[in-house]
């Protein structure tokens, strides 16, 4: 009976731990987001005066129209450099809850197998049977676990790379129309 309740008291001593592993985690990333999100305003801030000081210099609508076209391609590089900062800071946050979800359910698994060893150790006899049928769904039970997760692994790495891929043909396509209308006018 000590074991059993040792074994619950550090169950619940790791949930207690993956909880302000958890908040943690998410105050951090919080804090990124936030930082960013700052500093993207303060820039922001920063360009349109100097943007706003540079229109007022200039006398020639042609040029003036010339410095828009490049102000909005330099915008539009930066909200895709921001977006790419946005997703990294989710992606490693993803990265980090999956880590210590499955470190815990490693915990939670070997926690139940001793308890499923304990039991069958102090079963009655004749039980060896329906121990044997509960270790075997756990077994399964587990390995269908290990699985799926396998599988969202491979799901979140496919769809970084089809993030940074996209991310990066836009930029590069918003490139290029810059470069050919700059090329037009020379």
């Amino acid at each position: 009976m000590f074991a059993i309740n040792e074994q619950f008291s550090k169950l619940s001593s790791n949930g207690f731990e993956n909880i302000l592993r958890l908040a943690q985690i998410s105050l951090d990333s919080g804090e990124r987001l936030i930082k960013q999100q700052f500093e993207l305003s303060k820039q922001a801030l920063e360009d349109n005066v100097q943007i706003a000081q540079e229109l007022a210099g200039i006398s020639d609508p042609q040029q003036a129209l010339n410095h828009i076209n490049k102000v909005f391609s330099q915008s539009f590089e930066k909200a895709v450099q921001n977006s790419r900062g946005l997703y990294d800071i989710v992606s490693q946050t993803q990265t980090e809850l999956s880590a210590l979800t499955e470190d815990s359910l490693g915990r939670i698994n070997k926690s139940l197998l001793s308890s499923l060893d304990t039991l069958s150790q102090h079963s009655p006899a004749g039980s060896d049977a329906a121990v044997n049928a509960i270790k075997s769904s756990f077994a399964a039970a587990t390995a269908t676990i290990s699985s799926l997760t396998r599988a969202a692994q491979q799901v979140a790495e496919f769809a970084d790379t089809s993030v940074k891929a996209a991310s990066s043909a836009t930029a590069d396509a918003a490139k290029a129309p810059t470069k050919r209308s700059a090329a037009s006018q020379a």
